[in-house]
């Protein structure tokens, strides 16, 4: 066995939403939450992998705080569209996407996000409330990010996302939901990163319009009329891992969307309203598979 195998396997993780430590927090104190999510993250793949935490030598990519949301991006309204207009077109496409009935917009351009919310939870047998404060919060910080291409901010996490690659040197990068366009961005942005894997958990990268069009380096034509994401740089391996009841994770099968991915895996991680939570994903045995060679499992 080879001292990658003994040694432990450095891994860094990348965040999606609903992960922000807050505002005005001392760097100390951000030091301290990063490792704790570390560990966290640390735990759950131990777990699916029936190791030691040990073996892990986990990094979190923690990027929340570089984002500035648009207008009541992040909750603070009770109507039932969203003042960022970028915000309120996530909302619309991702809706459409999954197949919401005409009569639930009830006339209006713009999809209701309580009559979204309310047609989700029946169709997913969620919790309406809950899930529209998530409703929210995805579309608020998908946008925070997305704006626009050269935007300060999106530009800092980004970079952020590759600093923490650069320091820690990791042979595999976790990428979960938003975390996987920033970090997708970032290892183009710098192809000299190079980690051996990609995976990505429960990515909305194809998502059309307001996010796959928008991605930096953006989708190039293919022989056919469907544009192409452009595959990672550097030959690095990329699988990517959704559920089949994930509804932020659309379209589904990223591969019919970009190129360079070596498998486009479906598991079912957990059937309540946990399905996007990263410790489901991090946890399920086919996070385990694909990890588990990089240990010499």
């Amino acid at each position: 066995m080879t001292s990658e195998t003994t040694s432990p396997l450095r891994v860094v993780a990348v965040h999606g939403i609903y992960n922000s430590f807050g505002t005005g927090i001392p760097d100390a104190r951000k030091e301290e939450l990063r490792a704790l999510k570390a560990a966290a993250w640390a735990r759950d793949l131990a777990a699916a992998l029936a190791i030691s935490p040990e073996r892990l030598d986990i990094d979190f990519a923690y990027y929340a705080d570089r984002l500035r949301p648009g207008p009541a991006a992040q909750g603070e309204q009770d109507g039932d569209f969203l003042d960022d207009p970028l915000a309120q077109e996530i909302l619309d496409v991702w809706a459409r996407e999954l197949g919401l009935p005409e009569e639930v917009a009830q006339g209006h351009a713009a999809v209701p996000l309580r009559g979204f919310a309310s047609w989700m939870a029946r169709r997913f047998d969620l919790a309406e409330g809950p899930l529209g404060v998530f409703i929210r919060l995805l579309c608020g910080e998908v946008a925070a990010y997305l704006r626009s291409a050269d935007a300060p901010e999106r530009i800092a996490a980004r970079e952020e996302v590759a600093a923490r690659i650069a320091r820690h040197r990791p042979r595999v990068v976790v990428a979960h939901s938003l975390g996987s366009v920033v970090a997708y961005e970032a290892l183009h942005a710098h192809p000299e990163l190079r980690p051996e894997l990609f995976l990505t958990l429960g990515s909305p990268l194809a998502l059309p319009r307001v996010v796959f069009e928008r991605l930096v380096p953006a989708p190039r034509p293919a022989d056919s009329p469907q544009l192409r994401g452009v595959g990672l740089p550097g030959g690095t391996r990329w699988v990517n891992i959704a559920d089949p009841g994930d509804p932020v994770a659309v379209p589904p099968k990223l591969d019919r969307f970009f190129d360079g991915i070596a498998l486009d895996l479906t598991s079912t991680i957990s059937a309540h309203y946990r399905f996007h939570h990263a410790d489901n994903y991090l946890r399920c045995a086919t996070t385990a598979a694909t990890i588990g060679p990089y240990l010499g499992i």
